[in-house]
């Protein structure tokens, strides 16, 4: 059974959205294509008339400070990611988190559109972003054939398990865009895994924090998977802002974020229970490292 019928190299946002518009079946943009085509083969995506492949397209490669933030284009390999000195500096626990995606040639292949948009609960570089406050640019063609682009927050994107509110074969996931970072300011990313056998974590976490002397300034904590989709731990997040960083404000947001995450039984990987389990001390070596981070500059 063939898995499409047409496969078409774009060299233009434009170009790409045209493809897919025109296309007489199913169409979809493919960039990496590590998860994508491994569920195509599999049989968990039905068949596509028309793969529109992305990755000759300049802008979506792009990863540079633009305007005052850090665009990091969706078409970027998540090695580049983890390799960028700009995102290292900028947005560390991104970094962090696509450096720990699949093995060497996974990341050499893989992109961080790619990881955001197949829509997963837990994934690594979509965790990252969340907790970074991205927003994200989305292409697509107006009646009259311009392209129209818009930004919208990350969270925004998904709308279930696997499932995105990009409208298919009608818009493009162009890049993301963080804020670049401030003195005492600081990130982290840490996950917990199966030694084998399963790609996606038992459970991961990223904190953002800004730091004023003892004090947490402004902080915000992501979890993953923490429900069917992303989402911050706001209730913690507000226990903690404009406390005194001590041992007993930490054991207290450990307890309010085991008591309002929503961690789901997954059959292959963890209880929900056992999630519950680990994300205080996941919890608490995160946020360290953030802290400490922030308070060397």
């Amino acid at each position: 059974m063939n898995m499409w019928k047409q496969y078409y190299l774009a060299h233009s946002i434009e170009d790409a959205l045209g493809a897919l518009r025109s296309s007489s079946g199913t169409a979809r943009p493919i960039a990496g294509g590590t998860d994508y085509l491994l569920e195509l083969q599999q049989g968990h995506q039905p068949p596509v008339d028309t793969l529109v492949d992305v990755t000759a397209i300049a802008e979506l490669a792009c990863l540079e400070v633009r305007g005052g933030e850090l665009f990091i284009g969706a078409g970027v390999p998540v090695s580049q990611v983890t390799g960028s000195a700009l995102v290292r500096e900028h947005a560390q626990a991104v970094a962090e988190a696509c450096g720990l995606i699949g093995g060497p040639q996974v990341r050499n292949t893989a992109t961080l559109g790619g990881n955001v948009a197949h829509a997963l609960p837990a994934a690594d570089g979509m965790i990252g972003l969340v907790a970074l406050d991205a927003l994200v640019e989305v292409a697509s063609l107006d009646d009259r054939g311009a392209v129209q682009r818009s930004r919208r927050p990350i969270l925004s994107l998904f709308a279930g398990p696997g499932e995105s509110t990009l409208v298919p074969g009608r818009e493009i996931l162009v890049g993301f865009m963080l804020p670049l970072r401030k003195p005492g300011q600081a990130s982290a990313f840490a996950r917990v895994m199966r030694p084998q056998g399963v790609a996606l974590p038992i459970l991961n976490l990223t904190v953002w924090l800004a730091r004023e002397d003892e004090r947490i300034a402004d902080i915000r904590i992501a979890a993953g998977p923490s429900g069917p989709t992303p989402r911050r731990a706001m209730a913690v997040e507000d226990s903690l802002k404009g406390a005194k960083n001590n041992p007993v404000l930490l054991t207290q947001a450990v307890m309010l974020l085991e008591q309002t995450t929503r961690f789901r039984t997954s059959p292959r990987r963890s209880t929900a229970e056992y999630r519950r389990h680990l994300v205080g001390p996941l919890f608490e070596t995160v946020f360290t490292s953030a802290w400490e981070r922030a308070g060397q500059g």
